[in-house]
């Protein structure tokens, strides 16, 4: 999400979520999430994984030195609720007897994701809108593979706060909303 090796992101992994209905977001979070097991405790860090590149996005995109103050700003506040998700998601894992998984070294970022192309802050900010329409796709998708139905208020709740994400980068970029009803799939 920013320039030269210092943009890690969410970005093909929200791609993906998009054209899989995020079902297959979680799936390809990667091998930490194919070390942790399976069931709710899997799906749990595959959510974990992708709050760890949201935060590297955002922090990458930060120092970057392509956003201005006012986006600097946003950008600073929607990581801190990546790091809020991080902490939940990462307590929950190890309430349910899990190991939460580690974040990727900032490097392995940059190069998995390809972010090294942007240079304008409107690139980053496009960037951030289709990685938070990923998100809320992620989370909504994986509500029904829980088992332990106490877990969808989380889910529900996360989904929730990326919708927010995307409304507020939506309107920054100046994307008409969708007349579509059904915004996140």
């Amino acid at each position: 999400m920013t320039t030269e090796p210092a943009r890690p992101g969410r970005r093909d992994l929200f791609i993906a979520a998009g054209s899989l209905a995020g079902a297959g977001l979680f799936a390809s979070a990667g091998a930490a999430v194919a070390q942790t097991g399976d069931g709710d405790v899997g799906i749990l860090n595959g959510a974990l994984a992708i709050e760890h590149e949201g935060i590297a996005a955002y922090r990458l995109a930060g120092a970057s030195g392509l956003l201005s103050a006012g986006t600097l700003q946003v950008a600073t506040l929607f990581m801190g609720h990546h790091q809020q998700h991080r902490d939940a998601l990462a307590r929950v894992v190890r309430e349910a007897g899990g190991t939460p998984v580690e974040p990727r070294s900032d490097a392995d970022y940059v190069e998995a994701l390809s972010l090294a192309t942007l240079t304008s802050e409107a690139e980053v900010v496009a960037l951030a809108t289709r990685l938070e329409q990923g998100a809320t796709n992620a989370y909504t998708g994986q509500v029904a593979a829980l088992s332990d139905k106490g877990l969808v208020h989380l889910f529900t709740q996360l989904s929730a706060d990326e919708a927010v994400h995307w409304a507020t980068l939506n309107n920054a970029a100046g994307t008409a909303i969708p007349a579509q009803a059904f915004l996140f799939v």
